[in-house]
């Protein structure tokens, strides 16, 4: 095989975040990890962590962080907003042409984020796709449940919505809304992305058990915001389909 069969990857400008909740026994080393992998994907990558009002020392070290390295930001919320708000401040900061994002707490290795970028060129969104999750068995059942229910609803293709494992063209969120507060989010960006005409693809990715700190999507009140808003979108995308029609 000749150099021209298999030419370099292009090196895109890159901006990469983390939503981070009360994560603090996690950030310093997932954020190491990325200073360690980013620089053999790109030569212009940022690192933007969003504190979603922690209470522990999540905002500090993310502070003490950025003061270390210039090509880290923080993003704070005064109190929290819920993840859907979080990954909303992440999407909005970013600045380059490519925006991934993964949660803070290290359960995702961004070494994968390769496979990811080898896709790019032909798709506007490239999602990873959890083969083995590392999560309850309960855990697993409602997120696929859930999965089922809201791209059948939203009418679109994915199967693994919330996979927080994504990589998209940052362009799409100069033409897209982003109202969910919540759990709904992945779904509502990935379902206004394509009827927007932007192109998904999903490849599979690994999933590793968390190691520290605590999940928080399971909590009731985080489901029942999840329902509510996933209505209230459903409403919405029917209602512009009629108007459109």
């Amino acid at each position: 095989m000749t150099a021209e069969d298999n030419p370099p990857r292009r090196k895109y400008a890159l901006s990469v975040f983390y939503p981070c909740y009360n994560e603090q026994d996690n950030i310093r080393r997932v954020v190491g990890e990325a200073l360690a992998f980013l620089p053999a994907v790109s030569d212009d990558f940022e690192i933007i962590l969003v504190d979603d009002g922690s209470r522990d020392r999540t905002g500090a070290i993310i502070d003490e962080l950025a003061a270390g390295d210039p090509r880290i930001r923080g993003v704070h919320h005064p109190a929290n907003r819920g993840y859907g708000v979080a990954l909303a401040s992440g999407f909005r900061a970013a600045t380059k042409e490519l925006v991934f994002y993964t949660d803070g707490d290290g359960q995702f290795d961004i070494t994968e984020m390769p496979g990811l970028l080898d896709l790019i060129d032909r798709y506007d969104i490239v999602s990873g796709c959890r083969g083995r999750r590392q999560d309850s068995l309960i855990r697993r059942l409602n997120a696929w449940l859930w999965g089922r229910l809201v791209t059948w609803l939203l009418g679109f293709r994915c199967r693994d919505v919330d996979s927080a494992f994504k990589l998209y063209r940052r362009e799409i969120f100069d033409r897209i809304d982003m109202k969910s507060t919540g759990a709904l989010i992945d779904a509502e960006i990935l379902a206004r992305s394509i009827r927007a005409g932007y192109s998904l693809t999903e490849v599979p990715v690994s999933h590793r058990p968390r190691i520290a700190g605590r999940q928080t999507g399971a909590k009731l009140s985080v489901i029942l915001r999840a329902f509510r808003e996933l209505l209230c979108l459903r409403k919405e995308i029917v209602s512009d389909d009629r108007r459109d029609s």
